[in-house]
């Protein structure tokens, strides 16, 4: 250790990634000062621990992630041009929530999965109502707001199905609140999500022939067939 009453060594994070991967989450927020240690790793493939007086190779595969601009940043002198162009080698640009629902059930099962075996709790999934509430949202915490929803609810210990009165606000409607209007896509993923990709069924009640139900299908790039979740129809 290199601090006062450190007794034994710890390995850093580069050196525990040794042949393996590394994650830097919001690598924008970091310092110049820490972009500098981490381009020096990166351009020698060696580290050096904090009070050590021996350098070790590493072999690591970085991921950088961020949601700010980081060439904004560095026309500000806040982000190295050296370290950018350095990470900058596969770019893979994630859409917000808002703008891939159809991903929303899956997350859903997901993390009801995660909490179910944390709490110890039996939740089955969520009504075909409180689906379309969630799909109609549009979460501006993408999904870190929808993961700490489900969290909020499953301490509340809710019943075998979650449905819209379990929510928190401001995804709890209100009696007298009027509904958002919701865009054509998120109906359509709304009604296929209520219908279990009944194309009959969902043609019928959205009103379409089941020829424009697969015009639409294929216009907002959806799924043919259902993804495997965990749902409840309600009435």
């Amino acid at each position: 250790g290199a601090f006062t009453g450190a007794l034994t060594m710890r390995e850093g994070l580069l050196k525990q990634a040794n042949g393996g991967t590394i994650f830097f989450d919001e690598i924008g927020d970091m310092s110049l000062y820490a972009q500098a240690k981490v381009l020096r790793a990166i351009e020698t493939k060696v580290v050096c621990p904090l009070g050590g007086n021996r350098s070790a190779a590493v072999d690591i595969r970085i991921i950088a992630a961020t949601n700010q601009d980081l060439k904004r940043l560095m026309k500000e002198g806040k982000f190295r041009q050296d370290l950018y162009f350095r990470l900058n080698v596969t770019t893979l640009h994630l859409l917000p929530l808002r703008q891939r629902k159809e991903d929303i059930p899956l997350l859903l099962t997901h993390y009801l999965q995660e909490l179910n075996r944390r709490f110890g709790s039996k939740v089955e999934g969520f009504t075909a109502q409180a689906l379309t509430c969630l799909i109609r949202y549009e979460w501006p915490g993408n999904v870190r707001e929808l993961k700490n929803l489900v969290e909020a609810i499953m301490v509340n210990h809710p019943s075998r199905w979650i449905d819209v009165e379990d929510f928190p606000e401001p995804l709890s409607p209100e009696p007298q609140e009027e509904v958002p209007r919701q865009t054509e896509r998120d109906r359509l993923i709304a009604v296929l999500f209520a219908t279990n990709w009944n194309k009959s069924k969902a043609a019928h009640q959205l009103h379409w022939s089941r020829m424009t139900l697969y015009r639409k299908i294929e216009k907002y790039h959806l799924a043919s067939s259902p993804p495997i979740i965990t749902s409840k129809k309600t009435i």
